[in-house]
């Protein structure tokens, strides 16, 4: 017996309410033009480069917490790019698509 016969033996006249689950909606402006994934290396070591973004600073700056956090790697925001630390293109251009941006890959 589990827990939902258990409750509907105590409460027999209860009907459980549906709950819809609230759909998540992104606070981030969608562009119509794609972000650009590029890489490089600097100093020896890989980066990748995404660039292209039409909107706010503060959207970009979430975004690329957001994408820094997912692949648990360094990296930062400057210039209108966000750089990140190694080469993560297919990764990140999946995480992009996922959240509904145009993404465009250059070079290699």
């Amino acid at each position: 017996m589990d827990l939902q016969d258990q409750l509907k033996n105590l409460f027999p006249d209860h009907k459980p309410e549906k709950e819809e689950k609230p759909v998540a909606k992104s606070t981030i402006w969608m562009q119509d033009d794609p972000i650009i994934c590029k890489y490089e290396k600097r100093k020896g070591k890989p980066i990748t480069i995404l660039e292209g973004y039409a909107g706010a600073d503060s959207d970009f700056k979430k975004l690329a917490k957001e994408l820094k956090t997912k692949l648990s790697v360094g990296g930062s925001f400057k210039d209108d790019k966000i750089i990140i630390q190694g080469d993560y293109r297919d990764k990140i251009m999946i995480l992009l698509k996922e959240k509904g941006f145009n993404v465009k890959r250059v070079g290699g």
